[in-house]
């Protein structure tokens, strides 16, 4: 079995974005998470999730105007993406 790459976009629920990502890990795929439109990194229940992913080393990528093009690198380069 291959390692996919997965993006999980974090859009509308992004804290459940965070925690589905976080879940993801127990695989052997890459992931990848990318914010769009920021997040509060500060509150409780986002920095828990956060920790999580940090500890498993799956980078998450704050999307704005300035790094467009590198998000859609991310999308067109992943084998599975998730809009959450």
């Amino acid at each position: 079995m291959s390692n996919k790459n997965v993006l999980m976009i974090a859009r509308n629920k992004k804290v459940e974005a965070l925690r589905m990502a976080a879940g993801l890990t127990l695989l052997d795929d890459v992931i990848k998470v990318a914010v769009v439109n920021g997040i509060d990194r500060d509150a409780d229940d986002v920095s828990l999730q956060l920790e999580s992913l940090e500890f498993a080393d799956v980078p998450v990528i704050d999307v704005g105007d300035d790094n467009a093009a590198e998000f859609a690198e991310m999308v067109v380069n992943s084998d599975v993406v998730f809009v959450v």
